[in-house]
């Protein structure tokens, strides 16, 4: 061998590294090395104390000792699982909820008739959204009264009043009275938005009176069904009204 061919053969020699160890792999133990046996005895001593620890642990425990957990609790797939207890309730008991329940939003579906009625007899029902438009018809003999009929006239009230179905006073009552209230349009405009505003209010609550009055419903029909007679559906529930039933008809004594 030559000179050259060493020289070459020990320029491409590398010095040994030991292999690191991942840092993922950390909590599999140690990773075998050459110079690492301190380690792995320091390890495998830990690992030997902590087992004879547990047998010791287990020797000293009482055979008699007993604690509710022991009942609830379970290994599934290796993870200590404790077991949640289930809630027991009798039918008589699920009636019983199911009345409370029903006395509960009866009487919310009472307290909104009463605010409905309290608000209706504020507002006097006037310009009603619901209850469509208002007619006044006026009856005449000939085909001439009809082409010549002042509905001003008629009211016995001045032309700019005509269209107000509340608050028209007649030409008279205007002589002898003055005007009472607002009469700048702005502040009348502004009363029209707060009458419409009570509008909007009461109808929203009318519909959630009849929501509720719905939810009575249904939770009725669920206390219904937790009877064991015979029962056949015959409509199915929607979101405006419970589902029907036809029970067996039973004697009672």
């Amino acid at each position: 061998m030559s000179a050259a061919f060493r020289k070459a053969g020990k320029a491409r020699q590398r010095p040994h590294r030991e292999r690191a160890q991942p840092a993922a792999r950390t909590k599999l133990g140690l990773l075998e090395k050459k110079k690492d046996y301190r380690l792995r005895a320091h390890d495998y001593h830990k690992k030997q104390n902590a087992l004879r620890a547990l047998q010791k642990k287990a020797l000293d425990k009482n055979p008699d000792e007993f604690y509710f957990k022991m009942i609830r609790a379970e290994v599934k797939d290796g993870v200590h699982v404790i077991k949640q207890p289930k809630d027991e309730v009798t039918p008589e008991q699920v009636k019983l909820m199911r009345t409370q329940d029903i006395k509960y939003v009866e009487m919310k579906r009472v307290a909104e008739a009463k605010k409905i009625e309290r608000l209706k007899a504020e507002l006097h029902l006037l310009d009603a959204a619901e209850s469509g438009p208002g007619r006044h018809l006026f009856f005449v003999d000939t085909e001439r009264e009809v082409q010549e009929f002042d509905i001003a006239t008629h009211l016995d009230t001045v032309p700019e009043l005509v269209d107000r179905v509340y608050n028209r006073p007649t030409i008279a009552t205007l002589q002898r009275e003055t005007v009472k209230g607002p009469t700048d349009p702005a502040h009348l405009k502004k009363l029209a938005q707060q009458r419409k505003n009570q509008y909007d209010l009461l109808r929203q609550r009318i519909e959630r009176e009849k929501a509720m009055f719905v939810i009575t419903q249904k939770i009725q029909t669920r206390k219904d069904l937790l009877d064991k007679t015979h029962k056949v559906k015959v409509k199915k529930e929607t979101t405006t009204g419970p589902a029907i039933y036809k029970f067996k008809f039973q004697r009672k004594r």
